[in-house]
């Protein structure tokens, strides 16, 4: 029941959840990331909201693109009967996985308008940061919420 409440039925509720997911974690996750790069300041921030619609299209083609192989990966990780959090959190944890692996390349040279080796030469100083500040964001913010409007959702139609 708990699956059914707080995750999407049909392709409608899909693009909403991830529509929400996405926006939410663009939105926070990105400054942050760029903050800790080149420093907190307002023309920093500007120059990463500038940023955010490519990153959004990015983020939302590699939701897609990632599914399948997250699911075989959590998968790996989950009983038959495992419970809806341990579900949640094992599969939040492998689809970031996943999404940060690309996304620490290609939000570098989304960021700095320019494919150059650094992204790559630094990916494993700048992943694991990324990896957790993206993990703290969808298990804690962005997840949550869409789950939370889901169940909403839910909850309207089955009382109308």
């Amino acid at each position: 029941m708990e699956f059914q409440q707080k995750l999407p039925q049909n392709l409608k509720e899909s693009l909403i959840f991830m529509g929400i997911i996405s926006i939410l974690s663009v939105n926070i996750i990105a400054p942050i990331i760029t903050g800790l790069q080149m420093g907190f300041s307002i023309p920093h921030y500007l120059m990463a909201v500038h940023n955010m619609p490519f990153i959004w299209i990015s983020v939302v083609a590699l939701v897609v693109i990632t599914q399948k192989p997250a699911e075989r990966l959590s998968r790996r990780f989950l009983k038959q009967d495992s419970s809806f959090r341990s579900t949640m959190l094992i599969n939040t944890i492998c689809n970031v996985l996943l999404m940060s692996l690309v996304l620490t390349i290609l939000c570098s040279w989304i960021g700095a308008r320019n494919i150059t080796m650094e992204p790559i030469n630094h990916f494993f100083i700048k992943w694991p940061r990324n990896y957790a500040i993206a993990l703290i964001v969808e298990a804690l913010i962005a997840q949550p919420l869409a789950r939370l409007a889901m169940s909403l959702m839910h909850r309207n139609t089955i009382s109308d």
